[in-house]
């Protein structure tokens, strides 16, 4: 843009100065003025349309970027409900089958109970008072007793358990009908979603095609690192139902500790297992270090989040060159790649790193030094230890930390790490 405006702006210094050899018989000084004057104006509105259209381009990428944007978040809630219909799929399944198993064995225990009334019909004219007064002598007796509270507890409870399976598949059935209503609400909610996306697609479309080329390019730039970054929440997804589940087995196991150490009436025990119950999906906000060594917040240029849109991080960007990416808080790497394109040049994230830190938060470390990161997956790390060197790779203006904190979520069964303000997270 500013190089179209210099070039508009040498043309018309060009007329101006044909105009001044042509004007050499002008009668006065008052048409010379005139004339620069008229010069003058035009140059002005020259300058004005050029800024008008620089301004519309800019106003266009933005739509643009928002439109890329909106595709990128129904995209995501669609996956999102693919994997909520897959789940509910699989439950419904479950529960058919579960339902049939416990139908078969109430039948069993029904046609048990059934015969053992009619037994007892049968043989009405003895009753357990008959048995116990012909018992022949003392131990008989003792004995027929106890036969006797034998066959009562045991009517009894083949009652209670008939019963019991009755309320049991008819609350697995009620269940089942939840799921299947869920299904549909589901089904409906991505196929609206999957309209809304083909609509937004299209604009994009159209509007795509009023950028220049540096826009495109722009476009293009933007669009990798969506797509990139839906690759990334994909396998957070799979990560978060992992790390999910460990944690409910971990709780599942604090509690027993617990209850077996009430049982058996020993504090100690009782006292050890309620600190281990620590293990919850909500993270501490506390406990973590700064990502770059020798540098703290005052390194940060813009300490706001998000410090644009779609900006899911912090940057960490004031005098960082050369220094050392360090694991905020101990864990394990899940990650840890180069992101790049077939030509080989980097894009989106470029050198990147991630940490699961067991407490139900994810950190992540991007642009790093071209061949700096120093951990691979499955590496434990310890709090501090370095990972790499700060960088500029991928789609960077500078050299600079792109810092993450990543939560842990559940959306109707679907789990995921989403990113969250990190600056709580920074001492």
């Amino acid at each position: 843009m500013k190089k179209n405006l210099k070039v508009l702006i040498i043309i018309l210094i060009i007329a101006n100065i044909i105009t001044y050899t042509n004007i050499s018989v002008a009668s006065n000084k008052t048409d010379l003025q005139n004339q620069q004057s008229d010069l003058d104006e035009s140059i002005s509105h020259a300058k004005d349309d050029l800024k008008n259209i620089e301004k519309e381009k800019s106003k266009t990428l933005s739509q643009v970027e928002d439109l890329m944007g909106q595709i990128s978040d129904y995209q995501t809630e669609i996956n999102e409900l693919d994997s909520k219909i897959s789940n509910l799929q699989t439950k419904i399944k479950d529960a058919e089958k579960q339902i049939k198993e416990d139908e078969e064995e109430y039948k069993k225990q029904q046609k048990a109970l059934d015969e053992r009334l009619v037994t007892m019909y049968e043989n009405g004219d003895i009753s357990y008072l008959d048995v116990l007064l012909s018992s022949s002598s003392l131990t008989d007796f003792i004995s027929s007793y106890y036969i006797v509270s034998e066959l009562t507890s045991y009517d009894t409870e083949m009652l209670k358990q008939v019963e019991e399976e009755k309320k049991k598949i008819e609350n697995e059935k009620q269940e089942l009908e939840t799921s299947k209503k869920s299904l549909d609400q589901a089904k409906e909610t991505k196929e609206a979603k999957a309209g809304a996306l083909k609509v937004a697609k299209k604009e994009k479309e159209e509007k795509a095609k009023e950028l220049s080329e540096e826009e495109k390019s722009t476009q293009k730039e933007i669009e990798e690192m969506l797509e990139d970054k839906a690759v990334i929440d994909k396998q957070l997804q799979k990560i978060a139902k992992e790390e999910a589940e460990r944690l409910e087995r971990e709780r599942l196991e604090a509690e027993k500790k617990a209850q077996e150490a009430n049982n058996n009436k020993n504090p100690g025990k009782n006292n050890t297992s309620s600190g281990s119950s620590s293990t919850s999906n909500s993270p501490s906000t506390k406990g973590y270090i700064f990502p770059v060594a020798g540098c703290s917040r005052a390194n940060i240029n813009k300490l706001v989040y998000p410090s644009y849109k779609g900006h899911t991080g912090i940057d960490v960007n004031i005098g960082v060159t050369g220094k050392s990416v360090v694991a905020t808080k101990a864990g394990t790497v899940t990650t840890s790649t180069a992101l790049k394109n077939p030509n080989g040049t980097y894009r989106s994230y470029g050198e990147y790193v991630m940490i699961n830190h067991g407490d139900g938060t994810v950190t992540l470390y991007a642009h790093m030094l071209a061949g700096s990161r120093k951990v691979q997956e499955g590496d434990k790390v310890s709090q501090g230890q370095v990972i790499g060197t700060v960088g500029s790779t991928g789609n960077s203006s500078g050299t600079h930390l792109h810092y993450e904190v990543r939560i842990l979520t559940n959306s109707g069964g679907v789990y995921s790490f989403k990113p969250t303000n990190p600056i709580p997270y920074l001492p």
